[in-house]
């Protein structure tokens, strides 16, 4: 079972979790990171670094952010990797991205 990551990274794409990851499986384009189902070693690494609370376990996916499980799949295959922080795009969007 792999993690996803969810609506609450769109458009802020904090990207802590990705220096804590030991199998280098997040990927990103313009809106937000995905993790890459077959590469997720389910450590669990990257969940607490998430300062918007955006990573589930597969399993614990919020029933209102589900397809987000098969959206991770289909874009981290498509999307570039990411394997070190970057800035954030909070204060690019309208979107209020308050760390938690």
């Amino acid at each position: 079972m792999a993690y996803v990551v969810a609506e609450p990274c769109y458009d802020c794409k904090y990207t802590d979790c990705v220096e804590v990851c030991p199998v280098d499986c997040f990927y990103e384009d313009e809106h937000m990171l995905y993790i890459h189902p077959g590469e997720c070693i389910d450590c669990n690494a990257c969940v607490p670094e998430c300062p918007v609370e955006a990573i589930f376990a597969e399993a614990e996916v919020p029933a209102q952010w589900k397809s987000y499980t098969p959206l991770n799949a289909e874009k981290a295959p498509v999307s570039t990797q990411i394997t070190h922080k970057k800035d954030s795009l909070v204060g690019t969007t309208s979107k209020d991205c308050t760390k938690k």
